[in-house]
């Protein structure tokens, strides 16, 4: 199992003991690390600050590469597996709310993106000093031999819309969880529209867009039993490829047929082509098969409904 935090490059000869000039000036491998990003994250001062979810999306390399020069036959997901900080999360706080294998990527330029993982911590800063943590350090080696791409996404919970009518019994939906079939989680990440004009209007108008759809969506696919996991605000990109995201979405169907029902309903098509299309100017929509999925608790509570 992997997660898959920023990191200072373990090989370079000495780390700044400020976590926020550590990370600024660092450069990996497997992305671009915005400084901006990282003095924001720095900013908050111990009375204001609180919980962030960094949401991970991970693209492996076929073969590892290790800079050391050492020879080795891991795939790029065998060392990244061998990364997992596990215990340095633990001891600060941070816990893996969210992991899964992309079985399909519907949606999003470029080559597929292979895992999804969601780390929860328990303050923006907390997710800097454990860059500078030599514990830390020295799991990173896997990570910068087995990561071809990564997008590391700080995110705010928000309340997701609220159904009034009758949900179905999970087991009576046209398309149930079954062995062969099990549980998915549809991850959106979103960019809303900005080609026309990079303004709060404009933004505004994007949003209503996409609230005219989700509230017809909603109509296609809680017969189908899906429920929300999370949506998200992006806060920043931490690590990424340059593109600025605005949301990270997170449903959760009991099956791919029951997903792919909704995706092929015709009314929902029509309101998807009138307003979620011009909503949105880039978008990833990843099929992922959960194995650690805790993300509704984690925010159960935090957010007004």
């Amino acid at each position: 199992m992997t997660v898959d935090p920023m990191t200072v490059d373990p090989m370079t000869e000495s780390t700044p003991s400020d976590p926020v000039a550590a990370a600024t000036g660092l450069t990996v491998r497997y992305g671009t690390v915005d400084p901006d990003a990282v003095e924001w994250l720095g900013s908050f001062p111990p009375e204001h600050d609180g919980p962030v979810w960094m949401i991970n999306l991970m693209r492996y390399r076929d073969r590892a590469d290790y800079t050391d020069g050492r020879s080795s036959e891991l795939t790029g997901r065998e060392a990244d597996d061998l990364y997992a900080p596990l215990d340095v999360l633990a001891d600060i706080g941070a816990e893996v709310v969210f992991f899964g294998e992309v079985t399909e990527q519907l949606l999003g330029d470029g080559p597929p993106w292979d895992r999804v993982a969601v780390v929860k911590y328990p303050t923006h800063r907390s997710f800097l000093e454990m860059q500078t943590r030599e514990d830390f350090a020295a799991h990173h080696v896997h990570k910068d031999a087995g990561m071809e791409a990564t997008f590391i996404i700080a995110g705010q919970p928000f309340a997701p819309p609220t159904w009034d009518g009758e949900r179905p019994d999970p087991d009576r939906v046209p398309h149930p969880s079954t062995d062969e079939d099990g549980p998915v989680v549809v991850v959106h990440v979103v960019a809303f529209d900005r080609d026309s004009a990079d303004t709060p209007e404009a933004l505004a108008t994007s949003i209503a867009h996409m609230d005219a759809y989700q509230a017809h969506a909603a109509t296609v696919a809680v017969p189908h039993g899906v429920s929300i996991d999370g949506w998200f605000r992006a806060e920043a990109t931490v690590v990424g490829d340059g593109r600025r995201w605005d949301q990270v979405r997170f449903n959760r169907f009991p099956s791919r047929a029951a997903f792919m029902a909704v995706v092929f309903d015709p009314s929902r098509l029509e309101v998807q082509h009138e307003h979620r299309e011009v909503a949105m100017s880039d978008t990833y929509t990843l099929i992922v098969r959960p194995q650690i999925d805790t993300l509704p608790a984690s925010w159960d509570g935090l957010v007004d409904g």
